[in-house]
């Protein structure tokens, strides 16, 4: 069974780049083949208080358990042309190749398409450093596009789906 976590780094809880990173594993789940995906949904915003304590169980336990994932979904509003230091705070809790075996997916919300590298710049390259592999460009997703997310998922997941397919495989 393939494990996908979702992790949604916006300090608004169930904000909209949660439901874009949801909206990701859901068109993963059905490229995988959804009777063979096993999910775990983590929104930073309900951790935020604890996450620099490093000796909270729950967190502790969160973070193993996306380590372990198949596919991890990292997912972030682009604040000052980066992602949050919401999801960075988490990310930290990762040491050297804390993410190896893990298949990751980028993916960031903005306002305007200014900041689209953001997604590539930014959060791909601590993905890589912590031992992730990142198979597929990430998606970044802007606030025109929100009214149809279906179809800017679908456009991504066209070309991004088999490559993550592949790299689950290996």
């Amino acid at each position: 069974m393939t494990t996908i976590a979702v992790v949604t780094g916006n300090p608004k809880p169930n904000s909209r780049t949660h439901g874009v990173a949801l909206a990701v594993a859901d068109a993963l789940a059905k490229e995988l083949g959804e009777s063979g995906t096993d999910r775990l949904v983590i929104d930073l915003a309900e951790h935020a208080p604890r996450l620099f304590d490093w000796t909270d169980p729950e967190l502790t336990r969160l973070t193993a358990e996306v380590a372990a994932a198949d596919i991890a979904i990292f997912a972030s509003p682009t604040y000052k042309a980066a992602y949050t230091g919401l999801l960075k705070a988490f990310l930290d809790r990762y040491g050297s190749n804390g993410l190896a075996g893990v298949t990751a997916v980028p993916v960031m919300t903005g306002g305007w398409p200014g900041h689209l590298l953001a997604v590539e710049v930014h959060l791909r390259p601590v993905l890589v450093e912590l031992g992730a592999t990142v198979p597929a460009r990430g998606l970044y997703v802007t606030e025109p596009e929100l009214a149809d997310l279906d179809a800017a998922v679908a456009k991504w997941s066209a070309t991004a789906a088999p490559l993550i397919r592949t790299s689950t495989q290996n």
